[in-house]
C-alpha cells in the first residue's frame, strides 16, 4: 500500500490542512509512499502539497454544497440545505470520482466531514480512513450520516484522546478509532529566525518601545473565541499592550464564521480601534509567533486539538490556553503554558495581566514550552504514530 490520496474539505490552510501537509511531508508514515490531494476549491493548499511532492488537484464544489454545515444551525435548516445539494451532487459527484479515480489510490485519506461521505461514497473500493478534527457529536445531521456510512471507513484516526472518545460514542462500535496527535515542524516552528513586522502588516504606526504585543492566530470560527479576546484586550486600554487578530474566514459554511467588518466593529465599541490590528491570514506563522510576547487560544468550546497552541510553543512563545477537549492534553497549566477557563473574559484578562507585568516569566514560560513542544509535537513521532495506524489498514 503505497499510494495515499488525501480528500481535503478546503483549498486553503486550516488547522486539518496542515495535518495533511504533515501527513505527506513524512512520506503518509510509509516508505516510499505515493502521496496525492484532492480539495474541494482552489488555494494555497494545493500548490504546497506540489512543493512536498504530491500531486494536487482541485474540485469545485456547488456553491450549495460548500455552504451546507451543521455546526452551527439547527437540523431542520441543514435538511433544507440538502434540498439544493441532492439537484447537483450526481453530477458533482461523478466529476469528483474521475478526479480520485486518475490519482489510481491504494487508500484514501479523508479530513473533513464532507470528504468523509464523499470518499464514502466513490466507487473504487479501496480502504477509506477517516481523520477526524473535530467532535461529530456536535453535529446531528453529519453524525447520521457518518453512522451510515461507516461500513466504507476501515480506520478512525482522531487527533486527541477527546475527539477519539467522541467518535466512539457516535460511530459503531466495529470502527476501529486510534489517536494521532498532530505534528509541528519544530525547524521551521523554533525561536531561531526573522520576525513579522505586525505593524505595518495590520496597517498600525510603529508601537513604542516595550509594548507587549499579544496575539490570536485562529480561523474567524465564531467558536474560536475572537470575542472574549477583544473583551480580554479592553482591559488593558492606556497600558503598553498592542493586540492583534490573525486569520479570517476558512469555510463557505453559512453563519458559521465572523466577519473582519464584524470584529473591527466590535473593536471600535470597545475603543481598541487603535490599539487592535487585524492582519487576514498570513503565510510566515513562525514569523507571527516570534512577532509576538504572548500568543493567545480562547475557544468557548471544545478544542479538538488545538495546533495553535503546539506552534506556539515550538517558538518558545508565553501562551495562555483555554483547557478544554483536546487542547487540555497539550500542557500543565503553570509549567507550558497558563490555562483560563473557556469563555471566561475575566480568566483571560487575569492570565495575560499576570504575564504582561512580568517579561521574565514570559521568557521562563517561553523555555519550558518551546522544550515540551519539540519532545512531544516533533514530526518523527507523528510519522512513527501514523505508520502505526496506517498499518491497521493493511493488515
Amino acid at each position: 500500500m503505497t499510494r495515499v490520496t488525501h480528500l481535503a474539505p478546503s483549498g486553503e490552510i486550516g488547522g486539518a490542512e496542515n495535518v495533511i501537509l504533515a501527513c505527506i511531508a513524512v512520506g503518509d508514515g510509509w516508505p516510499g509512499a505515493e502521496s496525492s490531494l484532492v480539495a474541494l476549491g482552489s488555494g494555497p493548499l494545493i500548490r504546497a502539497a506540489q512543493d512536498l511532492g504530491a500531486r494536487a488537484r482541485s474540485v469545485e464544489p456547488p456553491a450549495s454544497l460548500a455552504a451546507l454545515g451543521d455546526s452551527f444551525a439547527g437540523a431542520g435548516a441543514v435538511l433544507r440545505g440538502l434540498l439544493p445539494v441532492a439537484t447537483t451532487l450526481p453530477s458533482f459527484l461523478r466529476t469528483f470520482a474521475r478526479t480520485v479515480s486518475a490519482l489510481l489510490p491504494e487508500v484514501i485519506h479523508s479530513h473533513g466531514i464532507k470528504t468523509h461521505v464523499l470518499g464514502a461514497l466513490l466507487p473504487r473500493r479501496v480502504p477509506v480512513v477517516w481523520h477526524i478534527h473535530d467532535y461529530i457529536g456536535t453535529r446531528p445531521v453529519s453524525a447520521r450520516l457518518l453512522r451510515l456510512l461507516a461500513h466504507r471507513c476501515a480506520l478512525v484516526i482522531a487527533v486527541s484522546e477527546s475527539v477519539a472518545e467522541d467518535a466512539r460514542r457516535c460511530l459503531p462500535s466495529k470502527v476501529p478509532v486510534v489517536v494521532v496527535h498532530n505534528a509541528v515542524d519544530c525547524d521551521r516552528f523554533s525561536p531561531v529566525g526573522p520576525a513579522v513586522d505586525l505593524d505595518r502588516l495590520c496597517g498600525l504606526a510603529a508601537a513604542p518601545a516595550g509594548t507587549v504585543r499579544i496575539g490570536l492566530p485562529a480561523t474567524f470560527a465564531r467558536w474560536k473565541g475572537q470575542d472574549t479576546f477583544l473583551k480580554a484586550i479592553a482591559r488593558f486600554t492606556g497600558q503598553n499592550v498592542r493586540a492583534y487578530v490573525i486569520g479570517g474566514p476558512l469555510y463557505k459554511t453559512q453563519s458559521s464564521q465572523w466577519s473582519e467588518s464584524e470584529l473591527r466593529v466590535m473593536a471600535g465599541e470597545l475603543g481598541l480601534s487603535e490599539q487592535v490590528g487585524f492582519s487576514g491570514f498570513v503565510e510566515d506563522m513562525p514569523g507571527v509567533y516570534r512577532a509576538l510576547d504572548i500568543v493567545v487560544h480562547a475557544s468557548n468550546r471544545a478544542e479538538p486539538f488545538g495546533l495553535v497552541i503546539a506552534e506556539a510553543m515550538a517558538c518558545g512563545r508565553a501562551v495562555v490556553a483555554a483547557p478544554t477537549g483536546g487542547a487540555r492534553e497539550l500542557f500543565a497549566d503553570g509549567e507550558h503554558a497558563l490555562a483560563a477557563a473557556s469563555g471566561d473574559v475575566e480568566a483571560l484578562a487575569g492570565a495575560l495581566a499576570i504575564l504582561v507585568r512580568d517579561p521574565q516569566q514570559r521568557i521562563a514560560l517561553g523555555h519550558r514550552s518551546h522544550a515540551h513542544a519539540v519532545a512531544s509535537f516533533n514530526r518523527a513521532r507523528f510519522a512513527a504514530s501514523l505508520h502505526s495506524a496506517l498499518s491497521q489498514v493493511a493488515a
